[in-house]
């Protein structure tokens, strides 16, 4: 297969899959519905025309087909044909089984055990979201154990998206995911009615600016308090998307689930320049000079000797004429621009500064 300019993830949306959204009962707003949909819809038109070889979707198994003889953390479906029914509706997906399969090797070579299944089923977990944005390519999807404890870590999460993402970099692969779950919402217990609003503002916050690692800080606890649970496959996702500010987010209340959506379609552009750190590597080419500089940092007599006679002592020292000047002139962005670490010409001009004046 030939090489591709961009490979991986080029694109992704986050949405809910609540069954209301099917089954529309009377204490479900329809105006907040109808928006969801429409969001959906126009994201979906979005995201197909980045034209990906397939669409990963990220979807959790509500307690349903994953709970009584197996639990595990993540599933991979490699069958040919997806198919499931909800609510009198019926899903059928064609799935890119032989990148499936690739994946799964790949990801065993990174020393991730996933599952697989051939013949899963799609609930409405994953049978809405594809229903509203229109899609029909080919998925690889993935489950993931939301419901049933022991779940899954966050950062567990986090890390098999990121190798889910090189495994299609490495397959030439370019692929949009998709990725389904709520927000706040407690389905079947006391607190159904009670979503928690601004800890899903909050989250809401951190995602906006493009700090999707910001999920890496949500613990078991944190999620089960928060009715977020179900965040769990936005940290797989975000593992993919990797720190990218969406380009849509839109978070859309009920009285029972806060309904958020996330989007990225267009191009992250330009590739940021290589960060720089305020403290680099120590430069091989200047180790001479950071010796030196170690040293007068750290050494009473060494400073002494440097103190009585800068001229003298730098003229003794096998350095270039650069590094002599410098040596001299002992100035902190002088050395920065030599490539010598910050600190240490920083520290060696703070003690010989401060040492006591010796008197003729």
């Amino acid at each position: 297969m030939p090489y591709k300019k961009n490979t991986g993830i080029i694109g992704g949306v986050f949405m809910a899959h609540a069954p209301q959204f099917f089954t529309l009962p009377e204490s479900e707003d329809k105006k907040t519905v109808n928006r969801v949909k429409r969001l959906a819809k126009a994201n979906g038109k979005r995201l197909k025309a980045l034209k990906p070889d397939v669409y990963v979707t990220i979807s959790n198994d509500h307690a349903n087909q994953f709970v009584l003889h197996c639990v595990p953390p993540f599933v991979i479906h490699r069958g040919n044909v997806a198919t499931g029914t909800f609510a009198g509706r019926d899903f059928e997906h064609r799935i890119a089984s032989p990148e499936a399969t690739e994946t799964i090797r790949y990801l065993y070579r990174e020393g991730f055990d996933v599952s697989y299944s051939s013949t899963a089923k799609m609930e409405y977990s994953l049978g809405i979201p594809l229903s509203f944005l229109e899609i029909d390519g080919p998925i690889l999807p993935v489950f993931v154990n939301a419901y049933v404890p022991p779940q899954p870590r966050m950062e567990r999460c986090y890390a098999l998206g990121e190798a889910i993402n090189r495994s299609l970099i490495a397959q030439n692969l370019s692929a949009v995911v998709i990725c389904s779950g709520g927000m706040s919402h407690f389905p079947g217990t006391e607190r159904y009615a009670e979503p928690d609003l601004e800890f899903d503002k909050k989250v809401l916050a951190e995602l906006e600016t493009g700090n999707l690692r910001y999920l890496l800080s949500l613990d078991e606890k944190r999620m089960d308090d928060s009715g977020n649970i179900e965040l769990r496959c936005w940290g797989v996702a975000a593992g993919m998307l990797g720190e990218r500010k969406p380009d849509l987010l839109s978070l859309d209340p009920s009285w029972h689930h806060n309904y958020a959506t996330l989007a990225w379609w267009k191009s992250p552009g330009k590739k940021e320049q290589s960060f720089e750190p305020h403290y680099p590597s120590i430069s091989p080419s200047r180790l001479d000079l950071t010796v030196v500089l170690h040293k007068l940092a750290n050494d009473t007599t060494e400073r002494d000797r440097y103190t009585a006679d800068r001229k003298a002592y730098v003229k003794g020292l096998k350095l270039t004429k650069e590094e002599k000047k410098a040596l001299l002139n002992l100035k902190d962005q002088e050395m920065v621009k030599l490539g010598v670490h910050p600190f240490l010409s920083f520290m060696a001009r703070l003690h010989i500064e401060r040492a006591p004046k010796k008197a003729d």
